[in-house]
C-alpha cells in the first residue's frame, strides 16, 4: 500500500486509521520503508527501537476497542536525550554510549497512553550543545532539503526525520533555539512551549532553568495537537504548572510588535531581512496590525544566555564523573578516574562550556558574571512583559542566517553561538515561540518566522502561525 507521506497530517492518518483504509502496521511500514532508503545519507536516526511491531499492535488494538486518540498509531521520533525505558539514551555522547534508560521521561508516559509508535532515536548536538548537529558522537546529520548544508542544531535529526518523511512528528528539546532554528532550516514547523508546561523528567538536562521538551511537525496543526498530547501537569517536575494556574485564552488585539533596533544589526543575511519585511506584509494583509516595539534590553539575550547556560551545563554534567553510570576509565586513582573519563567522553564543545561554567560559577567571578546576570535576565523578562501589553505577539526571523555548510562556523565558537541571537530570548524570558516556514531562496534554501508570545500564551502562537499558513500554501 502507497501512502502520501509528504502530503500526510495527523488529523488525516486518524482518519484513514479509523476508517480502516489502512492500518498502524501499514502506515509504519511505509515510514520504516523511507527510513531505510534515506536514513544512511542524513543519519536522522542513531537507532530504530526493536519494538516497533509490538508498538504498533497495541495500537491497532486501540482503534479496535475504540480507546484509541488522535494520537494512537502515529509514528513519532525522539531526540536521543529523551529516556525511553528499556532503551539507550545517550544524548548523542561517548560518556553515555551504552546508557539504558531504567524509567521513561513523562513525554514518553503521557504518550505511551496514547498509543503512539515511537519509530526511534534521533541524532543531535552532544549534550544538545549546538546549532548545526555536527559535534554529535555518531556522525554529523544533514539536511534532506540540500544534504551540502547542516540541518540546524541541537535537534537536526529530529526536524530532518520528518523533513526526509521518516517520521510524521518529533519531540526535541530547546534550551536557546535548539528545536526553532532546526525547524527553520529544514522548512517544519518548531515549537518552544512556556517554561513549565511541559514536564523535563527523565529529560537529560543541559541547562535546567531554560531546557523545554518541544514539539516539530510539518503543519501548525500537527505541532498543536502534539502539544497539547503532554502539556500536563507533573507532580515530579518542581517547575511544572497546575492546570488551575494557567491562562485561559483571551481575544487577540490583532497586533504584532517587530523590535526594529534589535533587527538593524549587523551580521543578518540581507535575504532574510528581506524575506521578513515580506512576511511582514503578509500577516497585515491577513488583518493584523503591524507595530514598532521597544526592547532595549533584547540585545543582551545572547550575552547573559552564555553565562547562565554554561553555568548549569557545569552544574549538571558533574554527575558524569566515570563512577556511577556512563563510560568508565579503567585506572587506580580516583582523580584519574574522573579525568580520563570526562576526557574521553566528553567532545570539545561540551568541555569548553564546562570549563566556561566552571570559572563563571568560581569565586571571585559568581557575582561578576552570574548573579549579574541573573539580574538582567529578569530586566529582560520585565521589558517583555510590558511590551506585550499592547500586542499579541513579537515576530523576529528565526535564524540570522541561511542553512550554512559543514564545517563553515564548527571552528568559529562565536560565530556559531550567532545561530541563536533571534532564539535565545524566549529562553531567557521562559515565554512560547515557533517558528514557521516562510518560503525558500532561489537556491530552494527555507527561511523561518519566528513568533514569540506571552507567558502560557501558546494558543497566541497556533492562532496566528495558521492564519499565517494560509497566506502562500504554495510557497512555503
Amino acid at each position: 500500500m502507497k501512502i502520501n507521506l509528504k502530503e500526510l497530517t495527523i488529523e488525516k492518518a486518524h482518519e484513514s486509521l479509523k476508517n480502516s483504509e489502512y492500518t498502524v502496521t501499514n502506515l509504519v511500514n511505509e515510514y520504516l520503508k523511507v527510513i531505510k532508503e534515506k536514513n544512511r545519507e542524513i543519519n536522522a536516526y542513531i537507532e530504530i527501537y526493536d519494538n516497533v511491531l509490538e508498538q504498533t499492535k497495541k495500537a491497532e488494538k486501540m482503534f479496535k476497542n475504540g480507546t484509541a486518540t488522535l494520537m494512537t498509531g502515529i509514528p513519532i521520533a525522539i531526540k536521543d536525550n529523551i529516556l525511553f525505558e528499556g532503551h539507550i539514551a545517550s544524548a548523542s555522547s561517548k560518556i553515555l554510549k551504552n546508557y539504558t534508560a531504567t524509567y521513561d521521561s513523562f513525554v514518553v508516559k503521557k504518550l505511551k497512553e496514547q498509543g503512539v509508535v515511537f519509530l526511534g532515536r534521533t541524532n543531535m548536538d552532544e549534550f544538545a550543545m549546538g546549532s548545526s548537529t555536527e559535534t554529535s558522537a555518531y556522525g554529523v546529520t544533514r539536511n534532506p532539503l540540500n544534504t551540502s548544508r547542516v540541518p540546524g542544531g541541537s535537534s537536526g535529526g529530529s526536524v530532518s526525520a520528518i523533513a526526509m518523511n521518516g517520521a510524521l512528528v518529533a519531540l526535541g528539546s530547546d534550551t536557546g533555539g535548539s528545536i526553532r532554528q532546526p525547524a527553520s532550516f529544514c522548512g517544519i514547523v518548531g515549537l518552544k512551549p512556556s517554561y513549565g508546561t511541559v514536564s523535563r523528567f527523565g529529560i537529560i538536562s543541559m541547562g535546567s532553568s531554560l531546557d523545554q521538551v518541544g514539539p516539530l511537525g510539518k503543519t501548525v496543526r500537527d505541532t498543536e495537537i502534539l502539544f497539547n498530547a503532554i502539556n500536563t501537569y507533573d507532580e515530579k517536575d518542581s517547575t511544572s504548572i497546575k492546570k488551575e494556574n494557567r491562562l485561559k485564552s483571551l481575544p487577540l488585539k490583532k497586533k504584532i510588535g517587530v523590535p526594529r533596533s534589535f533587527l538593524s544589526g549587523d551580521g543578518t543575511d540581507p535575504e532574510i531581512t528581506k524575506n521578513f519585511e515580506e512576511n511582514c506584509k503578509k500577516l497585515e494583509k491577513a488583518g493584523y496590525e503591524i507595530v514598532d516595539v521597544s526592547l532595549p534590553l533584547i540585545k543582551y539575550s545572547l550575552a547573559v544566555y552564555y553565562i547562565i547556560c554554561p553555568a548549569e551545563i557545569s552544574s549538571n554534567l558533574a554527575r558524569y564523573d566515570g563512577i556511577r553510570y556512563g563510560l568508565h576509565s579503567d585506572e587506580q586513582k580516583l582523580y584519574d578516574v574522573y579525568t580520563k573519563s570526562r576526557r574521553k567522553g566528553f567532545g570539545k564543545e561540551v568541555r569548553r562550556r564546562i570549563l566556561l561554567g566552571t570559572y563563571i560559577l568560581s569565586h571571585g567571578y559568581y557575582d561578576a558574571y552570574y548573579n549579574t546576570a541573573i539580574k538582567v535576565r529578569e530586566s529582560i523578562k520585565e521589558e517583555f512583559t510590558k511590551a506585550f501589553l499592547n500586542v499579541d505577539a513579537i515576530i523576529t526571523p528565526t535564524s540570522p542566517y541561511m542553512p550554512f555548510k559543514f564545517g563553515e562556523k564548527l571552528e568559529d565558537p562565536v560565530s556559531m553561538y550567532l545561530s541563536d541571537l533571534f532564539s535565545v530570548p524566549a529562553n531567557i524570558v521562559g515565554i512560547p515561540a515557533i517558528s514557521i516556514p516562510s518560503g525558500k531562496n532561489k537556491n530552494g534554501l527555507p527561511f523561518g518566522l519566528h513568533i514569540m508570545a506571552p507567558f502560557l500564551r501558546e494558543d497566541i502562537l497556533f492562532t496566528i502561525g495558521k492564519d499565517f499558513e494560509k497566506l502562500a500554501p504554495n510557497e512555503i
